[in-house]
């Protein structure tokens, strides 16, 4: 479950360790703060709603309508001669994004939206000439960029997630597209709560975690309040979901009545290895390792060696100039 996060954050430039996980749907609340300690996270969101939050999501989501186009225009030269020569695409850009944005205003103005409420963005499908890889550039804001807005982004985009640049190469756009958005209701922020401390258990039960069988307090999840506080190794049940603290992991209730759970990162101990001393009279003492192999941790870093080779095998494929 792991390598999917992965493909989606490292390979493209994110740190994983800065971001918080969410966790949505009846089964996902079970599995995230292991999760979060095998990606390194630290910070893990569950929604009270978590369970339906699919369905909850929706109720706010925003209304959105786009429209897209093929092209094979050139944004910008490489190496270009003269400021003529620098956006060579301009006019013709901005009149299909302007035809294409008037067919998202209509759509969604059809649905019943006022022409008002509706938010234009702009992007560019934008690639190094030469390469197979396309990158969607959205406009950058006003003034970001002194010039090229789009060019400087791309560049920005394709450093963060290879780690170069292409210097002297045109950069080619290969599709337009608009995306009209009319925006969804927003949650106003959490206001910070007192401490409570810890709640008192409904119940307890025999778990297994990392560290073996242990007995575990359970919570309902309808008798916390704001403030109060859970360490794990604990079970939070509630009627859309389940949610599983493991050890080192503390969660924390907001004013909105979601759980806000720091994962601290727990000291590894490597057992793998024994080491017996064998000393003489008057020798020096020597250390001999007899390593077990553990079955479990083989498989491990077997597919973790496996799903490095394959990033570097995307990445180079990704990156080939023809």
């Amino acid at each position: 479950m792991c390598r999917p996060i992965r493909n989606l954050t490292q390979m493209r430039g994110f740190d994983i360790t800065t971001h918080t996980l969410a966790v949505f749907g009846g089964a996902g609340p079970q599995h995230a703060c292991a999760m979060a300690k095998a990606l390194g996270m630290s910070k893990v969101f569950v929604h009270r709603y978590g369970g339906v939050l699919s369905a909850y999501g929706l109720s706010m989501s925003d209304a959105v309508h786009e429209e897209q186009e093929p092209a094979a225009d050139l944004y910008t030269y490489g190496n270009p001669q003269d400021e003529a020569d620098s956006d060579p695409s301009a006019a013709n850009r901005e009149k299909r994004l302007a035809a294409l944005a008037d067919k998202c205003t209509e759509a969604l103005k059809k649905q019943g939206y006022a022409k008002d409420e509706i938010v234009i963005e702009k992007y560019l499908n934008m690639r190094y000439d030469g390469t197979d890889n396309a990158i969607m550039v959205q406009e950058p804001a006003d003034g970001t960029y002194a010039s090229l807005p789009y060019a400087e982004s791309f560049r920005e985009h394709y450093r963060r997630e290879f780690g170069f640049e292409l210097e002297g190469r045109d950069i080619l756009i290969d599709d337009y597209r608009i995306r009209a958005v009319v925006p969804g209701s927003t949650p106003s922020p959490c206001e910070a709560v007192p401490s409570k401390g810890r709640p008192i258990p409904s119940t307890t039960t025999k778990a297994y975690f990392e560290s073996g069988w242990e007995t575990v307090p359970i919570y309902q999840f309808q008798e916390l309040l704001p403030g109060h506080e859970i360490p794990g190794p604990s079970i939070i049940v509630q009627s859309i979901s389940t949610i599983v603290l493991e050890t080192d992991c503390n969660a924390v209730v907001t004013s909105d009545g979601d759980l806000d759970i720091t994962v601290s990162p727990s000291e590894k101990v490597d057992d793998t290895d024994t080491v017996s001393i064998h000393s003489a009279a008057g020798d020096v003492e020597m250390a001999e390792a007899e390593i077990k192999e553990d079955p479990v941790q083989l498989s491990i870093f077997s597919h973790r060696f496996m799903g490095i080779a394959e990033q570097m095998g995307r990445t180079l494929a990704r990156t080939a100039i023809s």
